[in-house]
């Protein structure tokens, strides 16, 4: 039966240099001593994260661990100075609270660390570094290379996403600590806004796969990972490439599971949510506590094989069957070669050539990069609208069903009219009625094709080959559906767009689309997590509720605009009685004929108030680019009182070289 646990609001966690961390725990009652949990993350304990942290904590403490969540130095509550995501002094001070952790009276020596994006990412770069407490990770929507699976480039393309998570954090570091936990808070918000760093620039001066993104990229050495790992995602989220990467290739236990979940922990999804609990407490049972929970024995890799449900952007539930491999790579998963011809796809190469060129607008149904992280209004839709300004090859339509898990690659041969030009693959799942679903997709750089460390433009005209391998699926094609290879030079707004327009042709006779055919003879036992338990929910006053909306529209002179609007509220915590609220707009827009027109801009709103305490913080910023340079901007205004009397305001801007972006 689970067992009673308190609360300590505020823990002081000392870091070697003298600077202190700020920490939540939960602490199961009874004599102990317990193995522990840490969840390590820059998203405030206090009240970023409290209503999942509710959700969680509780449900692992009542079971008999230690849970620790702890603010990052320079965020929520902590003391220092915030650098960069996964900086070296973030690792080495996750090192040191991992060692405080592990000599406390209340705990067994034996520590997990838990998380979902940063926090699973710092996880598996935590246990990269082998410090003794870690005992075992479960890593959630994370990646193993920061520079290909993460929100700022991929295939070589700049995502939009590196402006708009750079947006993001600078909101996010520019809120105060708690006065009631820190006396210098308000001198300490004046310095955390003036040394802000300029995250967006700094990741867009890095624009290949150099030594800048290998730190805290595990693939660099898959044996340095010696904590079993458990790793989970979804389809609808971003992050989803590496769960069976760690499956296929860490040398210690590694489990894999995919379900059919938006950005969040599964137990709180919107799309079809599960039972999370159960996975986490299962696999910490067997590393942290010594028990006999299985764990070691699921399959390697679990699959919510999804099947085509008529696309929105809006959440709604999906539809397929979780499928297990008992090993990863699977022997019933095998290559299936589809040739690309004037139109089709077919079981004999192709001749001649097909030119992809289309307007700048083509991925207006792509959805949001990562869903989950906006109210609503963020999945991928019908593709239709964008494979009819795509170059799509079609197979005949399916006598029998076609089961596909892995990662499709496209192969082609190809000329381009310009240096720098991009080439979309979209896969996709096309029903008798018209309805195209996105099965999966990835853009490429074609000025990378022989890599991302040094890209090389393209000498107009010259022929060249090259190999997309799109991103992770597991996707049953019904008889009667057609499957769909679409290819297009842009793909906006996910893709920052290269700098001109280009005409790619394709010389078919040696392109071709390589599947990754599943056939199983015999189904096993797929573990599916099941259900979402019961589970504590924060018991906040909400005073505005949440909501959002978007449009998309067109100028006069033809320019798409998409404006999305998302409210998270505002509510009074029951625990320390701070009232929070946020919301934000995003701004995007291309002309159909100049990818140069391209335009990120986001507008963040903070408030903060408890008692005669009020704070508030606006910040602004803004992307654009010619066919040189690329221009960020961005200005950050804070506010006191019941007068919004200034405390700072501050403004920055950076021009960068676009290189071969």
């Amino acid at each position: 039966m689970p067992g009673a646990y308190r609360i300590i609001e505020n823990t002081w966690i000392p870091l070697p240099d003298g600077r202190r961390l700020s920490a939540r725990i939960w602490l199961p009652e009874g004599a102990g001593p317990f193995p522990a949990i840490l969840e390590y993350l820059p998203y405030r304990k206090r009240d970023g994260t409290a209503p999942r942290d509710e959700t969680t904590h509780t449900v692992f403490a009542a079971e008999g661990y230690a849970c620790i969540r702890v603010d990052i130095a320079g965020t929520g509550d902590s003391e220092g100075v915030f650098d960069d995501e996964y900086s070296e002094q973030e690792l080495s001070d996750g090192e040191a609270v991992l060692a405080w952790i592990a000599a406390q009276e209340w705990c067994g020596g034996n520590v997990g660390m838990i998380g979902i994006s940063w926090g699973g990412f710092n996880g598996l770069q935590l246990a990269f570094r082998r410090p003794e407490a870690l005992k075992a990770v479960v890593s959630v929507a994370s990646t193993v290379d920061r520079y290909a699976d993460d929100i700022h480039y991929m295939g070589g393309c700049l995502l939009s996403d590196n402006a708009n998570w750079g947006s993001q954090m600078f909101a996010y570091q520019s809120r105060p600590a708690d006065p009631e936990l820190r006396a210098d808070w308000r001198e300490d918000w004046i310095k955390r806004i003036e040394g802000m760093p300029f995250m967006a620039a700094e990741w867009l001066r890095h624009q290949t796969r150099g030594d800048f993104w290998k730190h805290g990229s595990v693939c660099e050495d898959w044996t340095a990972i010696q904590a079993p790992v458990l790793a989970i995602t979804g389809w609808a989220d971003a992050y989803v490439n590496a769960p069976p990467a760690l499956a296929a290739n860490l040398t210690v236990p590694a489990k894999a599971m995919i379900g059919p979940w938006e950005h969040r922990y599964a137990h709180i999804a919107k799309l079809d949510p599960a039972d999370f609990h159960g996975e986490v407490l299962r696999w910490f049972g067997r590393w942290l506590k010594g028990e006999e929970t299985g764990a070691e024995d699921l399959p390697d890799y679990r699959v919510f094989m999804q099947e085509h449900f008529n696309p929105t952007m809006q959440n709604k539930p999906r539809q397929g069957r979780w499928v297990a491999e008992a090993d990863w790579p699977s022997r019933n998963v095998r290559d299936r070669v589809m040739h690309l011809g004037q139109g089709v796809l077919a079981d004999q190469p192709g001749s001649g050539v097909t030119v992809v060129s289309n307007p700048a607008t083509v991925g207006q149904a792509s959805g949001y990069f990562c869903p989950g992280m906006r109210f609503d209004n963020e999945l991928a839709g019908d593709q239709a609208v964008d494979d009819a300004l795509s170059a799509c090859f079609d197979a005949a339509p399916l006598a029998e069903p076609l089961e596909l898990l892995g990662r499709p690659r496209v192969k082609v041969a190809f000329s381009a009219d310009k240096p720098v030009a991009q080439l979309v693959a979209r896969l996709c799942d096309v029903s008798p009625e018209g309805v195209s679903q996105r099965i999966t997709y990835r853009p490429l750089n074609l000025t990378c094709r022989n890599g991302f460390e040094v890209p090389q433009k393209l000498v107009p005209g010259q022929r060249y080959e090259a190999e997309i391998e799109l991103n992770e699926c597991a996707h049953r094609l019904k008889p009667g559906h057609v499957l769909r290879l679409a290819l297009s030079a842009s793909y906006w707004p996910v893709v920052w767009p290269a700098p001109e327009a280009a005409e790619v042709t394709l010389h078919l006779e040696e392109c071709a689309l390589i599947l990754p055919e599943r056939k199983a003879e015999q189904e096993i036992e797929p573990q599916n997590p099941g259900a979402p338990r019961e589970y504590p929910v924060l018991q906040a006053e909400q005073l505005r509720a949440p909501g959002g909306s978007s449009k998309t529209w067109t100028r006069e002179d033809g320019t798409l605009v998409l404006d999305t609007f998302d409210d998270y509220g505002k509510a009074v915590d029951p625990y320390h009685g701070i009232c929070a609220g946020s919301h934000v707009t995003m701004h995007y827009e291309v002309h159909p004929d100049d990818p140069a027109t391209a335009v990120f801009a986001s507008d963040w709103t903070f408030e903060f108030e408890r008692g005669g305490w009020q704070v508030s913080i606006e910040t602004r910023n803004k992307a654009t680019c010619d066919r040189e340079n690329f221009y960020l901007w961005r200005e950050v205004t804070a506010y006191e009182g019941a007068g919004r009397d200034v405390v700072v305001t501050k403004e920055w801007q950076e021009t960068i070289p676009r290189g071969v972006l």
